[in-house]
């Protein structure tokens, strides 16, 4: 057997012996996981804060090396 062929072969198999975690059962959407809903926007929030803090950080060091202000 040559190898390529041997390596398509246990690719296969594979393929057919897991199962994609992705899958696997479908999410119930009619009652859903409150926790992480919230867990989700303030995550989200979080980082937004964080952006805007950082580009108006960005903003003053610009206008200070330019003498701007």
């Amino acid at each position: 057997m040559s190898l390529n062929r041997l390596l398509l072969r246990t690719a296969t198999v594979t393929r057919t012996v897991t199962r994609s975690a992705f899958t696997s059962s479908k999410r119930d959407t009619a009652s859903p996981n409150w926790l992480r809903v919230g867990g989700a926007f303030a995550t989200s929030g979080i980082l937004w804060g964080l952006l805007l803090s950082q580009h108006s950080i960005g903003v003053q060091e610009y206008k200070a090396s330019q003498g701007i202000e």
